[in-house]
């Protein structure tokens, strides 16, 4: 599959990308609405940035206690009340007076039942697209993200102004509304991947197994610590140009946006593997340019060019899945998206801490050399061997039954 259009005729592809699109756009918007009401409310650089980013801490309770029910859910069902679930509770964070405790109660919830989203979506792509489209279709999505942070943190950012950031709060819960619609009507029923009860034994064993394998440990802390920290960067902008944090993030989605449409649609499969140290890399270099205070146009530049880089998750995805039996593809993925959003959340609450006792440039500056440290760290684990065809194979009594 190497075309949108031959994409896009993939029965279920459609709505499974509207759903995601319309959740991005949610997720954005309530995103940047709840770090400005913290930042106004407290003042506090941490806070604002656990405000935006903190809710993925929650995703490592996720991943230990309830990621087994990823497979073993019917994924229409579980799409639509996922999304209902977090509209209601998006709109209950814009009550009037609800204190800030209260705030984070409730977007830790979320977190919680994020790390099982993240798994019924990612293995509902893996079902409906062939082994050579998941790429491109994983790149597709990718892109949705970005061009809905580009549209959503514009419109976020004036919104905010003209509703309050309570009143953009609700038009973000009205959006995961919309995806519960999308979800329950464009997705059509289809059983759970394995017939086994979920279970929190069950979730620690299959996280043991995909652990277990040398070539997935490295795959998996690629995928989650050098873009953890970056994002630990991006959880700054609020307080490094307060007014004009929207223009930072857009630029972020941006560079997203071109790094996954380029590497997706037009990279031939024989240069992929030369690309992926490299764009590895690009992601933390620029910001490195943050320890020169840069005005917001150059800024905004840097950060656009740094995340080109995220493309390189493409390439780990597409590896991970190479390593991964089809039975535990929803738990894999669900693994890698919770294990990325928890590392999000911690290097959230670092880069927080430090810039809360230097300067968000300085903290900026750091976690952006503690990610090319990272990285330079993982790049022998990362080359291909080839007994890594080998470590897909499972025990049998270990792998779920497919149903």
């Amino acid at each position: 599959m190497r075309t949108y259009r031959e994409l896009f005729r993939t029965p279920e592809f459609t709505p499974l990308f509207l759903n995601t699109t319309t959740q991005i756009a949610a997720s954005t918007v309530s995103g940047l609405a709840m770090g400005t009401l913290v930042h106004s409310a407290t003042g506090s650089p941490l806070l604002s940035a656990l405000a935006m980013f903190g809710p993925s801490l929650a995703q490592v309770l996720g991943a230990t206690t309830l990621l087994s029910a990823a497979d073993r859910m019917p994924p229409r069902a579980a799409l639509t009340a996922m999304a209902l679930v977090f509209g209601l509770a998006t709109a209950a964070m814009a009550v009037p007076g609800l204190p800030v405790w209260a705030l984070f109660a409730i977007l830790f919830g979320l977190g919680t039942i994020a790390a099982v989203g993240g798994g019924v979506r990612g293995g509902l792509l893996n079902e409906i697209l062939t082994t050579d489209g998941y790429l491109l279709g994983r790149s597709v999505l990718n892109m949705s993200v970005g061009t809905m942070q580009i549209c959503g943190y514009a419109v976020a950012g004036a919104l905010v102004t003209v509703l309050s950031p309570r009143g953009t709060l609700l038009t973000g819960a009205a959006l995961y509304v919309a995806a519960a619609a999308v979800a329950r009507f464009g997705l059509t029923r289809r059983p759970p991947r394995t017939t086994e009860r979920p279970s929190i034994g069950r979730t620690w064993r299959n996280n043991a197994l995909l652990w277990s394998s040398g070539p997935r440990r490295y795959v998996y802390l690629a995928l989650w610590v050098p873009n953890g920290l970056i994002v630990g960067c991006e959880a700054l902008f609020v307080p490094y140009a307060p007014a004009h944090a929207g223009l930072l993030f857009a630029s972020a989605s941006i560079g997203m946006l071109f790094g996954d449409t380029v590497l997706g649609r037009f990279v031939p499969a024989r240069w992929r593997e030369r690309l992926g140290a490299p764009l590895r890399l690009l992601l933390a270099v620029p910001f490195l340019l943050f320890a020169l205070h840069p005005a917001l146009p150059l800024a905004m530049a840097a950060v656009a060019v740094a995340c080109v880089g995220y493309a390189a998750s493409l390439l780990l995805q597409e590896r991970l899945m190479a390593l991964t039996p089809h039975e535990l593809s929803g738990h894999a993925l669900g693994l890698h998206t919770s294990g990325m959003l928890t590392m999000q959340g911690v290097a959230a609450v670092l880069a927080g801490t430090l810039a809360q006792f230097t300067s968000p440039p300085t903290a900026m500056t750091v976690m952006a050399a503690a990610s090319v440290a990272v990285t330079l760290a993982l790049a022998p684990g990362l080359t291909p061997r080839p007994r890594d065809a080998d470590d897909t194979a499972a025990p049998p009594h270990r792998v779920p039954r497919r149903t």
